[in-house]
């Protein structure tokens, strides 16, 4: 994980030195993300719904556009049910999920007014975490919402996001034309929607 965090950053460097010079911006996110049903060959799981905290570092371009490095938090619960709705892990499915993104927002500013809309979207990492390890898979998300531009260093964003991890899990066996076996792999994916916010510190306003 340290390995993919540094290499997130370096990207994140690599984009803003050939970037023109703008502004950063330190974002302090929290939202409610709600729960998802995720099906597996003989069992399922519901992600649990919950707060979700995070923090990014925002780096404008233009007035229009930024790129942006962010972790994600969520910490929930994995019940995991057989075909007949019992659940086999009880007392045995804490964990939590998060997101270790790279992306980019667009903004749509307009003369005279301090609300800005604005849509984004991120790609890196998802982890997973239980009570026992952690799997790292792939991760993304996306958003769209306002910000509130003060006169201050603090802004403020509401916005609504989907996010979403994706993995193999298994294998499906498909018999071809000619009577060859051919096994497909399967996929189980996390996807949730959420409503939430950030405090937004932009240190090119600081005096």
């Amino acid at each position: 994980m340290k390995h993919i965090v540094f290499s997130l950053f370096i990207l994140f460097c690599a984009a803003t030195s050939q970037a023109q010079t703008g502004s950063l911006s330190a974002n302090l996110y929290g939202g409610y993300t709600f729960k998802d049903k995720v099906n597996f060959d003989a069992a399922y799981t519901e992600v649990q719904d919950g707060f979700q905290w995070g923090v990014g570092l925002e780096y404008f371009t233009s007035s229009r556009t930024s790129i942006e490095l962010k972790y994600l938090r969520m910490d929930t619960r994995f019940p995991l049910y057989n075909p007949q709705g019992d659940q086999v892990n009880t007392g045995n499915d804490d964990g939590n999920l998060q997101y270790i993104l790279l992306g980019a927002n667009q903004y749509f500013p307009k003369n005279g007014s301090r609300f800005t809309p604005f849509i984004g979207g991120a790609l890196g990492v998802g982890i997973v975490g239980g009570e026992a390890d952690n799997a790292t898979k792939f991760g993304w998300d996306a958003r769209a919402g306002v910000k509130f531009n003060t006169e201050s260093v603090v802004s403020f964003k509401l916005q609504a996001y989907i996010q979403s991890i994706i993995s193999t899990f298994g294998s499906d066996y498909w018999v071809t034309g000619g009577g060859a076996v051919v096994a497909v792999p399967d996929y189980a994916t996390i996807f949730q929607f959420g409503l939430g916010g950030a405090i937004c510190f932009d240190f090119s306003k600081r005096k």
